[in-house]
């Protein structure tokens, strides 16, 4: 749903209306953030799960740690305003967990989980606005093709530096500290290890 605007929309505009967790200010203008399939929402929670090792202080027996790691978080990138399926702070730049309302930190890597007819804002829209901040890391998640794209900031542009697919271990930047199994990302418990 778009609000069509004479103006571009602020954040003021935004949180004035009541029930604004699902919204996003794109381009100048209110958007609905898609509502999440099965697929979708399966592939956030895998992600908090194959992720935790980071989600924590750094050291310590349960994983290397040193991120900040979040679900549905906004972020503020001047006039635009995005709720990122999935965002993550390195603690060594941000000791302190990011939680003001959007969050005006850039974060140090982005995950977005493609959603059916919103591929646009995902491959294009996202990724300008992610780049011009200097975001260093920039995830795709695509759950209906079953594939993960790895991109790394260059001062061109994001560069591409892993494509895989269901079936396929790797060690994915900045996470390359363990091995990710990436049809786990999509659900598959039953993935050899």
């Amino acid at each position: 749903m778009a609000v069509p605007t004479n103006k571009r929309t602020t954040l003021a505009d935004l949180l004035a209306i009541e029930d604004h967790d699902r919204l996003e200010i794109i381009g100048g203008e209110i958007v609905e953030k898609a509502m999440p399939s099965w697929r979708h929402a399966r592939a956030e929670t895998k992600y908090g799960e194959i992720l935790a090792p980071f989600n924590r202080k750094p050291g310590g027996p349960r994983g290397p740690g040193g991120w900040w790691i979040g679900t549905e978080v906004h972020v503020g990138y001047g006039a635009e305003m995005y709720c990122h399926d999935v965002a993550g702070w390195r603690r060594d730049r941000v000791p302190e967990m990011p939680d003001d309302f959007p969050v005006a930190i850039r974060p140090d890597w982005v995950c977005e989980i493609v959603s059916p007819k919103h591929e646009k804002r995902d491959f294009v829209t996202k990724p300008q606005t992610l780049h011009a901040a200097e975001v260093p890391y920039y995830w795709i998640l695509h759950p209906e093709e079953q594939m993960l794209i790895i991109q790394r900031w260059t001062a061109k542009g994001y560069l591409t530096i892993l494509s895989a697919s269901a079936g396929q271990t790797v060690r994915a930047q900045p996470f390359d500290a363990i091995e990710i199994r990436v049809g786990e990302l999509f659900g598959d418990d039953d993935e050899a290890g």
